[in-house]
């Protein structure tokens, strides 16, 4: 398909390094280390089904809950996809 100036595949190149960029974001933010019993924010008791399935788990999940909904909302623009980046 033609893209213009862009030479052929471009975009599917734009599309893959958008994905790699949200799997190593997401890979980064997966727990490391021994699971804690009570979450660092708020002190209550991380059940022990949520600490088998999640090595290295430090919240529960209210505070996972919100700190996951601030996350979301600041990613929401793409910066790969603005004309700037389009233009290289």
């Amino acid at each position: 398909m033609a893209g213009g100036w862009s030479r052929d595949g471009a975009v599917q190149d734009q599309i893959d390094a958008s994905v790699e960029d949200a799997i190593q974001q997401a890979r980064s933010h997966l727990p490391k280390g021994e699971s804690l019993t009570h979450c660092e924010e708020c002190e209550t008791e991380i059940p022990q089904r949520r600490r088998e399935v999640i090595p290295g788990v430090r919240l529960c999940v209210n505070c996972q809950e919100i700190i996951d909904n601030e996350n979301k909302a600041a990613g929401l623009f793409n910066r790969r996809g603005s004309k700037d980046s389009q233009l290289r």
